[in-house]
């Protein structure tokens, strides 16, 4: 995408678009209801009919049970629930579960049961325990409705053939046979031309055909279906929707407690556990659309198990089936176009008004129609991604467990022998530990994998024993967890070694990590002592070097930037980072904190050199402390406060042995893996595609958040990201240079541009002051005038993020100097000459730190909009 500058026009004042930073935009106080609304509730509405339709048929309720059910979903679900635009109804998912209450309790109790287990959700809903419904394994989610969906395509089976099917699974497979030497050929062909309709009309071609999928599938197949039976005369059993005078209503619950207890809990249970889990999962489509997801705030799980409970409440005491959010008509509320609860509450309105207005219509609807549909719908819930994903995650078992306990036992027990089975997975993958040993050059290596509990106790001392005495060795544990047991046998171990002349080092699986005493994450000891954590090492992952640089390694009693011993709770990171907290000092671009500017004292941080230019941003440059309780390392010539080291150089202590520990890291996990891959480009010279002309800040990896390897990205780094003009007296040519040599040399196809948040270059120009003592930095500051000048000219638009302003004055000037520096760039000969012979292109880009999130340039718009860029884009 290429990031022309936008044509300008007149903005209005940007003033009115602020807001607190990272605050959602304002939404309006009183319902409105827009045109996006009224067509999604529509199209829901369209998907919602026959699907109830179907489920009360499946369940054996009356027919209308559904209809009420899906009135009151969207009604109240859609005013009181957390998730705005999740639909709620009667659910595929508890059609086993409420079809076996109506054959067990008649009808009028098992709305009794509705009732009851809308006011148990309500009970968890105000405890606020929501969250802990995720807790439940995938698997078992998974299946559990895997196993509906067999049970209901089961049983439907029957209607499509013509016949009536049992209550249980087994006597419905027994039938079967029978059933098909019976096969009614009016029923089949109705149920085979809906099956059709619904398989094919999503998979129309051509323009027309994308025309015609508009119309959702389901009433599509059933409309088809109805008007064939009706043109060809077929004598089959319709829709019967009786009186609503005569409509069954809750009545008190008749049966054994205990019985009635379990129902409650099994209706509370499957309802919640899928309301919650598809609340998430329309939290992750709206996520996918960033324009929908600025408007839409993500779900509120607690009020969603409210309103679900009150919902159920409502259904159960007019006559309806219970209600849960139902995945299918959620996905079509949000794609098409849905962008506030009141889409849900229309589709509501729409089925009170056909349950009332269109009986006639209604009726000649033959139930193997209806049967295929939810036959279908059963079918799709045994997901084969779903099944790939358990098995990538070594869950089948448990998926299979609870599939075959729902199928042939019942839900509840299935989810019972589920959660069992998980649990039991769950400890075997505790006490399963992998102990090996060999010998390398002299070297004993012995490699623990998985966690090392009492368990593991006895096969860890015989491998211990088979390193002779004396000898060197290393202990590398591949785990999360070490008891107490395990500890004490390492370390018996390791004074036994010492004490006949050998050495052992005790090595974590990620490089560098020294094992001292043991403690947990709370910095206690494993018997429980309380302890300090353990700083001796670098909890980072190979792969990720980058990652947790609070881990540091200082010398004993060193403290990390807010005080707090490495890696403890004082560590902070940009996510907590409150940029109130630290001001630029003019143009000199250190950052002071206000307890520095007062004189109290502060943490120790990295010192700088009088004449050094500081890092850039908030988090990494720092004044001096006034005291120093705890030593330091200094960088460049300088050198540190308090009672730290001199310097930083060498390989004995402070930044020194972390520049080598990270190197060894490097070679030992690292340089295998892409050794061959640099052989090649050593051989071949550099071909980049890219020129990435970005921050010198430290918190901005490029290769990173492009997700680029060696050889693809010719980068270009400074403070600020700035572009001097050609012929500018700045006293130092490298930027052009590079960029001279990039496109005319490399011949990259694009340049980058890249600003970040929290800029400590843009910081200091908004603090300029006329009266700075002239300095390199301040010099090299001032090609970010123009941008400063630009952000201040009213005629220009103002640029911005897509679906809100910038959040203050720092980031707008960070957004503008992204655009000034485009066009300083295009005054350079040989981008000028590339552009127009169409061989180059130019980007701008934003990155916030905090938020991890990056942000394009929008191609050739009028307004200069950044648009979010998510992972929905990877599939473009």
């Amino acid at each position: 995408m290429s990031a022309c500058t936008p044509t300008r026009h007149d903005d209005a004042n940007p003033k009115e678009h602020s807001h607190e930073p990272h605050s959602p935009p304002a939404r309006p106080r009183g319902p409105r209801l827009t045109g996006a609304d009224a067509s999604a509730s529509i199209a829901v509405f369209l998907i919602a009919l026959p699907l109830s339709l179907g489920i009360a048929l499946a369940t054996g309720a009356p027919l209308q049970a559904g209809l009420v059910a899906a009135a009151v979903g969207g009604v109240v679900v859609g005013r009181l629930g957390g998730a705005p635009l999740q639909v709620s109804g009667p659910a595929a998912g508890l059609t086993v579960v409420t079809a076996e209450l109506i054959q067990r309790y008649g009808w009028r109790t098992t709305c009794a049961i509705t009732v009851l287990a809308g006011l148990t959700q309500l009970g968890l809903g105000l405890l606020r325990v929501a969250r802990t419904a995720l807790a439940v394994s995938p698997a078992i989610v998974h299946g559990m409705l895997a196993g509906i969906g067999v049970t209901i395509a089961v049983a439907q089976l029957h209607i499509v053939l013509g016949g009536t099917p049992h209550s249980s699974v087994l006597l419905n497979l027994r039938d079967l046979p029978a059933q098909l030497a019976q096969v009614q050929t009016a029923s089949l062909a109705v149920s085979a031309l809906t099956l059709a309709l619904l398989l094919a009309w999503p998979r129309l071609p051509g323009r027309g055909g994308r025309l015609l999928r508009a119309m959702p599938a389901p009433l599509v197949a059933v409309t088809g279906a109805t008007a064939c039976a009706a043109l060809l005369g077929f004598s089959l059993p319709k829709v019967d929707l009786p009186s609503w005078s005569s409509h069954a209503l809750a009545g008190l619950p008749e049966g054994p407690v205990l019985g009635l207890i379990a129902a409650v809990l099994t209706i509370t249970l499957v309802c919640s556990v899928q309301s919650l889990l598809g609340a998430v999962a329309v939290d992750k489509l709206i996520a996918a659309r960033p324009e929908l997801s600025a408007r839409v705030g993500r779900a509120d799980l607690d009020r969603e198990l409210l309103g679900q409970g009150a919902a159920n409440v409502v259904s159960g005491a007019l006559g309806g089936l219970p209600v849960a959010g139902v995945a299918v008509r959620s996905t079509a509320n949000v794609n098409a176009g849905a962008v506030s609860r009141n889409s849900t509450m229309l589709h509501g309105v729409l089925v009170v008004i056909a349950a009332l207005l269109m009986v006639p219509v209604l009726e000649l609807i033959p139930l193997a129609s209806l049967a295929a549909l939810v036959m279908a719908v059963g079918i799709q819930m045994v997901s084969l991604h779903h099944i790939r994903t358990v098995t990538r995650h070594r869950e089948v078992l448990v998926y299979a467990v609870t599939t075959l306990g729902v199928v042939f036992i019942g839900v509840l027990e299935g989810v019972t022998l589920g959660i069992g089975m998980a649990v039991g997975v769950a400890l075997h993958r505790l006490t399963r530990t992998r102990i090996t040993h060999h010998e390398e050059e002299g070297v004993h290596h012995v490699r623990v994998r998985g966690q090392l509990t009492f368990l593991a106790v006895p096969r860890l001392s015989r491998t211990l024993h088979l390193v002779p005495q004396g000898a060197r060795a290393v202990v590398e544990l591949d785990g999360s967890f070490m008891d107490h047991a395990a500890y004490e046998a390492l370390q018996d171990w390791q004074n036994t070694q010492a004490a006949h002349g050998g050495t052992v080092e005790l090595v974590g699986r990620r490089t560098g990590v020294r094992i001292g005493e043991p403690t947990g994450p709370a910095g206690f000891h494993l018997d429980g002592r309380p302890g300090t954590p353990d700083t001796s090492g670098c909890r980072c992952h190979p792969w990720t070097p980058w990652r947790n640089h609070q881990c540091a390694i200082p010398e004993t009693g060193a403290s990390d930037r807010t005080g707090s011993p490495a890696g403890g709770p004082g560590t902070t990171d940009e996510a907590t980072h409150t940029p109130e907290d630290t001001k630029p000092s003019a143009l000199t671009g250190r950052l002071v904190t206000p307890s520095a500017a007062v004189g109290t004292p502060t943490a120790p941080t990295t010192a700088l050199a009088p004449g050094d230019p500081p890092a850039d941003g908030p988090e990494t440059t720092a004044t001096a402390s006034t005291t120093a309780p705890a030593p330091t390392t200094a960088t460049g010539t300088g050198t540190g406060t308090g009672t730290g080291t001199g310097t930083g150089t060498g390989t004995g202590t402070g930044t020194g042995r972390q520049l080598a520990r990270g190197i060894s890291a490097f070679q030992r996990n690292t340089a295998p893996l892409v050794r061959g891959e640099l052989a090649r480009l050593a051989r071949e010279g550099q071909q980049p595609s890219q020129l990435f002309l970005t921050c010198a800040d430290s918190r901005l990896v490029t290769s990173m958040i492009t997700s680029s390897g060696p050889g693809d990205l010719f980068v270009v780094r400074n403070v600020g990201n700035l572009v001097p003009p050609p012929g500018e007296e700045s006293g130092d040519d490298s930027v052009a240079a590079a960029i001279e040599y990039g496109v005319d040399v490399l011949r990259v196809r694009s340049i980058t541009v890249c600003g970040h948040s929290g800029c400590g270059a843009m910081q200091a120009l908004l603090a300029s002051d006329q009266d700075t003592v002239e300095t390199p930095l301040h010099r090299w500051l001032r090609h970010g005038g123009p941008s400063v000048a630009r952000m201040a000219d009213g005629s220009r638009p103002t640029a911005r993020l897509a679906g809100r302003a910038a959040a203050d004055a720092v980031e707008q000037l960070c957004l503008t100097n992204v655009i000034q520096q485009l066009e300083h760039l295009r005054a350079h000969d040989s981008v000028s000459r590339a552009l127009r012979a169409g061989e180059l292109e130019l980007h701008g880009m934003y990155f916030h730190v905090g938020e991890a999130q990056a942000y394009l340039l929008a191609d050739g718009g009028e307004d200069e909009v950044f648009d979010h860029v998510g992972v929905a884009d990877l599939s473009a």
